[in-house]
């Protein structure tokens, strides 16, 4: 079922997703040559008790992290460890906090001491492809049409869409009703109305787009060992059309 949010959930959904976008600006600041990805989920840790949050992922589905971080060809899931990320890699920041009973979702991929020419093109491409997903997210229009627009970009662009895991809506819960896949799968799609709250998050592929996961469960990986980029925002659906909910507001800062 999809929920519609009230004015006061909307509101709430704002503090939530303003909290959850500063949370994942400073920890893409704070990832460096030699970090561990552990001290990275520590500091975000850190900064969503400063902001008065908690982890929207940790605990989910026994998740153990507060945040996911993927590096390199690891596409989305990847759990923080003893692993030092290194120049040249990149790594898939993807942050849930709950604040006052409502959940931002966002997610952000970073180079670490600058990257390849053709990985910096994927980063970029999956950036742009969620802004053009954003641009169909109005009233009027259906699910697919923010899909298509997702999936036309990156493919005329020469890299591939995930096809196992989508965005969703959002609000209460890390997962509500609808799917927004980043392909369009030929299904009977929703309609999208004024107070709608999804997640769209495309995951893009330097090679193919297949994928695996691997032995502890939750780290999904490409299939070829090529780098995978990740971007999401969580979306309203307004009168006047898209409205970003996870864009930082600087004065949260503690």
């Amino acid at each position: 079922m999809i929920i519609i949010k009230s004015a006061h959930e909307i509101d709430a959904m704002r503090e939530a997703g303003a909290i959850t976008g500063l949370v994942l600006e400073e920890v893409a600041a704070f990832v460096r040559p030699g970090i561990t990805t552990r001290q990275i989920d520590e500091y975000a840790a850190e900064r969503i008790k400063a902001l008065g949050g908690k982890s929207a992922f940790l605990g989910y589905r026994r998740y153990p992290c507060y945040i996911c971080i993927s590096v390199n060809e690891e596409v989305v899931h990847g759990m923080a460890s003893e692993r030092q990320v290194q120049p040249g890699d990149i790594v898939s920041l993807d942050v849930g906090v709950v604040y006052k009973g409502f959940i931002g979702d966002t997610a952000r991929t970073v180079a670490v001491g600058g990257c390849e020419p053709r990985i910096q093109k994927l980063m970029d491409v999956t950036e742009q492809s969620l802004y053009e997903g954003i641009a169909q997210a109005k009233p009027g229009n259906r699910v697919v049409d923010i899909s298509r627009a997702v999936q036309k970009y990156v493919e005329r662009n020469g890299f591939s869409v995930v096809r196992e895991f989508v965005g969703h809506g959002v609000g209460r819960s890390v997962h509500e009703d609808p799917q927004v896949p980043n392909f369009d799968d030929g299904k009977a799609s929703p309609k999208l109305r004024v107070g709608m709250t999804i997640a769209i998050e495309p995951m893009v592929n330097a090679g193919n787009p297949k994928v695996k996961i691997l032995s502890d469960g939750w780290t999904v990986v490409t299939h070829d060992g090529q780098p995978s980029a990740h971007f999401e925002h969580t979306v309203l659906i307004g009168e006047a059309g898209p409205e970003i909910l996870t864009c930082p507001k600087k004065t949260l800062s503690k």
